[in-house]
């Protein structure tokens, strides 16, 4: 399942998770974000009980965009006990992200 992360619900989805979490900072204008959404969603599917994979529209969340420095996207976080453990710049291969993740959950 892919999740929607605000302000509202981030602490307890991803700060407070039990398991690693995958964030992708997006925007619906941005074209490499759009290429990167079906990824993102089957991540979401493959990853199901392992981790979380869920977004963030830096339009609509500005403040969680600045709070994790985010300048350009798509930029993906991976958050494990509210810490970021590790982090991609831009459309990536799957693959990338997947080990960023499995990383993660390692």
């Amino acid at each position: 399942m892919e999740y929607k992360f605000t302000k509202e619900n981030f602490e307890a989805e991803v700060l407070n998770s039990e398991v690693p979490v995958l964030v992708d900072f997006y925007a619906d204008w941005c074209g490499p974000c759009k290429m990167m959404g079906p990824i993102v969603e089957e991540l979401a599917e493959e990853y199901d009980g392992k981790a979380k994979v869920g977004k963030i529209n830096v339009d609509e969340q500005p403040d969680l965009a600045a709070k994790y420095g985010v300048m350009s996207i798509p930029f993906f976080a991976v958050i494990h006990h509210g810490e970021v453990v590790a982090s991609e710049l831009g459309a990536v291969p799957k693959q990338r992200l997947e080990q960023i993740l499995a990383s993660a959950i390692s």
